[in-house]
């Protein structure tokens, strides 16, 4: 029996975990067979508060969790495959083998952003990929970009990228876009956008870092090849929130709905992070919502006695 389980192991997980254990509430935290989340992908980290010079990824997760751990965080290595919240305490069960059981839980499963599923695109990703643009912007100051998607997010990611980039070239598999107007409007309007219509990407392009794209054009069959130093995806985000289905109020794509801080519709679970927040997805976002959700847990389990 455990007063806290805190599932996921992202900025939201770990910081939710600080929390609990200063509490004295001797967490557990099952944090996945990729324990760290998206931040174990990424290179540099240059907007966290805190780190003037930066700080890679993977550091800064390490970091955390060592604080976590610190006080008293509990860790288990391991994926969450079934849940029970119907009753209390909740059942939650680990590599389909092991149940435990938890009088609180706190989801930070996160949000994995869809890519495309090309071999070159993750030997590159963090060396000129990225799936974020308020992350990575800033390191494309003065060079040539391109966004691949058509949605309301690809607008959204091309046209904040017009403040460091050259030029935006925004890649898209059809010859109309999937955005509402008003987003279609911006991006068509600015002069820093070109659009590649009816391309497929069919590989990026470098060694090291990004160098350019291969495009196929679904129309004719030509292909050609697009010259940039960045590659933004952006073809949205799948919250990993399976195992939840049918038991936590969702949205109509997935994400976690909360009310009044992280609490969801079931007494004692509460969510933090990516996996509640389809808006800002950051780290230092995902870390304010974990502590949120930590103090939440915290005076639940004092209200319950």
């Amino acid at each position: 029996m455990h007063n806290v389980i805190i599932i996921g192991s992202g900025p939201a997980g770990l910081t939710a975990a600080v929390y609990t254990a200063r509490a004295n509430l001797s967490p557990l935290m099952i944090e996945g067979s990729q324990a760290g989340g998206q931040l174990t992908l990424t290179t540099d980290v240059e907007n966290f508060p805190g780190f003037p010079q930066g700080i890679m990824g993977p550091q800064l997760i390490q970091d955390m969790r060592a604080q976590a751990e610190r006080f008293g965080t509990a860790f288990q290595t391991a994926d969450v495959t079934k849940v029970d919240l119907n009753q209390r305490p909740f059942a939650v069960t680990i590599n389909d083998e092991e149940t435990v059981h938890a009088r609180s839980l706190i989801v930070s499963t996160g949000a994995s952003a869809n890519l495309l599923g090309l071999d070159s695109e993750s030997r590159l990703l963090g060396h000129g990929v990225s799936t974020c643009a308020t992350c990575d912007g800033f390191f494309f100051r003065g060079q040539p970009i391109a966004v691949i998607g058509g949605g309301d997010s690809a607008m959204e990611e091309a046209t904040f990228l017009t403040k460091f980039a050259s030029h935006v070239t925004i890649v898209h598999r059809r010859d109309k876009l999937r955005a509402s107007k008003i987003m279609q409007d911006k991006a068509l309007k600015n002069e820093k956008i070109s659009f590649r219509w009816n391309s497929v990407v069919e590989d990026m392009l470098g060694d090291d870092v990004v160098t350019g794209l291969r495009l196929r054009d679904s129309v004719t069959n030509d292909t050609t090849t697009l010259d940039c130093k960045g590659v933004f995806v952006a073809i949205g985000h799948t919250p990993n929130t399976r195992i939840f289905r049918g038991q936590i109020e969702m949205d109509a794509n997935g994400y976690i709905q909360t009310s009044h801080g992280t609490a969801t519709n079931v007494p004692g679970v509460f969510a933090a992070g990516d996996v509640q927040d389809p808006h800002y997805r950051q780290a230092i976002t995902a870390a304010g919502t974990g502590c949120m959700a930590a103090i939440d847990a915290e005076r639940f389990l004092e209200a319950e006695g």
